[in-house]
């Protein structure tokens, strides 16, 4: 659905992106990452042809962007991080002339209805957009993207201005478009990404860095593949048991977190999940297990260690001294 071949953009002397390659299948949510000024928004720019690249291709819905670019901008819903509003119009009128704008050739009336229900802005049709707070701002810029149904979706920090409910909301809303649509997400909240999105790519320095799922960059990344289980009751019955279940490989106890808790370290052996018999053996035994949680990196800890900047020589050295 998207075919990004070999793409370079180059400013002067400066190579912004250099060399990338990637696809996203149809119906697949793409998580596109990366700090300021690593080429990230460069890309997303030629990918909806604002921006021409200095080499390679990009297709989108098996259209060139370069070669055909009406029947590739036809294809893509696009939401900025600032969206493209009037705001004079109302939303009623904005959306009319979005729908104009994009030759939509959908029933008019249903079209825009059921646009409106999805980002719920019924309520505030009528009203001019510059009356609008920013959250509802960003979900009339959402819904222009949504116009024409359009088969790709590339969204840039979509839930910029919204509540935490409001975000949850276009959360399900973006989960949901990926059953029908192509989506690429890009997003500075790294737990937003890892809930929504199928597989991430990260560039750096105007270079992909990494190319996968969340739970595989963690594992990929990380040295440590250990699960952290915090047990209530005796330490050494516990630890007895912890020792004897299936694919634990190797136990150790990490002391009391309060009265009567105790954490453990448990090696799992290698492709082994023992999560099941984990609780079925405390369960036995009448232990509870207060939580588990996996001691591999996080996302954002793995984002911070493949983009982290390189300190020149004379920094990491303290400096230059007189």
């Amino acid at each position: 659905m998207i075919e990004v071949q070999n793409l370079t953009k180059r400013y002067g002397s400066h190579c912004a992106v250099n060399d990338i390659s990637f696809r996203v299948e149809e119906g697949e949510i793409l998580g596109f990452l990366g700090p300021n000024g690593a080429g990230k928004s460069t890309t997303m720019n030629i990918l909806t042809g604002y921006l021409s690249a200095s080499s390679g291709s990009v297709r989108i819905n098996g259209y060139d962007v370069l070669e055909d670019p009406n029947e590739a901008k036809a294809s893509i819903g696009y939401l900025p991080e600032q969206p493209p509003l009037y705001l004079d119009m109302t939303v009623r009128e904005y959306l009319d002339f979005v729908y104009d704008l994009k030759k939509c050739t959908l029933n008019r009336k249903k079209h825009i209805a059921e646009v409106c229900r999805l980002m719920h802005i019924e309520h505030v049709y009528g009203r001019l957009i510059k009356n609008l707070s920013k959250g509802y701002r960003q979900r009339v810029g959402f819904a222009q993207a949504l116009i024409g149904n359009p088969p790709v979706l590339i969204l840039d920090e979509p839930t910029v201005g919204l509540d935490p409910k409001q975000i949850i909301e276009i959360r399900t809303l973006i989960k949901n478009l990926g059953k029908h649509h192509t989506v690429i997400l890009s997003s500075h909240i790294l737990p937003e990404v890892e809930a929504v999105c199928d597989r991430i790519v990260i560039i750096n320095g105007g270079e992909i860095v990494a190319d996968n799922t969340a739970e595989n960059l963690s594992a990929q990344f990380s040295s440590d593949r250990r699960l952290l289980a915090r047990i209530a009751g005796d330490e050494q019955r516990v630890y007895g048991i912890l020792k004897h279940i299936p694919g634990i490989a190797d136990v150790t106890t990490c002391g009391e977190r309060e009265p009567g808790v105790f954490e453990y370290a448990l090696e799992p052996d290698e492709g082994a999940d023992f999560r099941r018999a984990l609780f079925t053996a405390l369960a036995k035994d009448g232990f509870p297990l207060l939580g588990l949680k996996s001691m591999e990196m996080t996302l954002e800890e793995v984002f911070i260690s493949l983009t982290r900047e390189q300190l020149p020589e004379t920094s990491r050295k303290g400096g230059n001294r007189k």
